[in-house]
């Protein structure tokens, strides 16, 4: 949890407040890191731009810092992170059923277009619906990573931002189907799969805003 307001237990709406900022800020980071690539005093200009005053002109490692701080750390699916044993390490996120679900579908997915018209494959709507999948796993992953929840206003807001990627890829499926480039049957299949995701994310929402209440007294 952000230090502030460390005395009080933040709820959904609380930390859907704070990603959003984060968001912002990675959005306006990103932007100021493309335009100003090739610009001698990119850093500068960016600490600047940021409100990193006290690094201008500072040194390399506290730039560096100040951004690992400042962003959450993304570790890809290739990244061989290792326990001490030399075992590669597994995540709680992994084993819960609803990621293996979401997994699961995404791989069905790339099944299926790999057997489709190029034209269909390389569709907005289907890039979207691929993509979008890909955004709930990882937000799954975010919201069911620790079998011991301690920051349940956390795991709610991200099982959100996982309903809410997974509406855009049954808009998407819907958009191809009604485009006549998804047959209905696969639209059916699609949709069953996304609708079987949906009901296991708005049930875990549920169990974990009535355990919020339980903890937190009725808030």
């Amino acid at each position: 949890m952000p230090e502030e307001n460390a005395d009080k237990a933040w709820d959904e709406y609380d930390w859907e407040r704070f990603l959003q900022e984060q968001e912002r800020r990675t959005e306006k980071y990103m932007g100021l890191l493309e335009k100003f690539m090739d610009h001698p005093d990119r850093d500068a200009i960016i600490a600047r731009e940021m409100g990193w005053t006290h690094l201008i002109g500072g040194e390399t490692r506290e730039w560096e810092d100040e951004v690992e701080s400042s962003f959450e750390d993304v570790v890809s699916d290739d990244d061989e992170v290792a326990q001490p044993s030399g075992e590669p390490m597994t995540f709680g996120f992994e084993k819960h059923p609803l990621y293996r679900e979401t997994i699961a579908f995404s791989a069905e997915l790339d099944e299926m277009f790999v057997r489709l018209d190029e034209k269909v494959r390389e569709h907005p709507a289907a890039i979207t619906l691929r993509d979008e999948t890909t955004v709930t796993a990882a937000k799954l992953a975010a919201a069911l990573n620790d079998d011991d929840v301690d920051e349940l206003g956390m795991t709610i807001a991200y099982l959100k931002r996982g309903l809410r990627a997974l509406t855009s890829a049954l808009n998407a499926a819907a958009a191809l189907n009604e485009g006549e480039l998804l047959g209905d049957p696969q639209f059916e299949m699609l949709r069953g799969r996304i609708f079987s995701i949906r009901d296991g994310i708005v049930s875990k929402m549920g169990e974990y805003r009535s355990e919020f209440r339980r903890r937190c007294g009725g808030r």
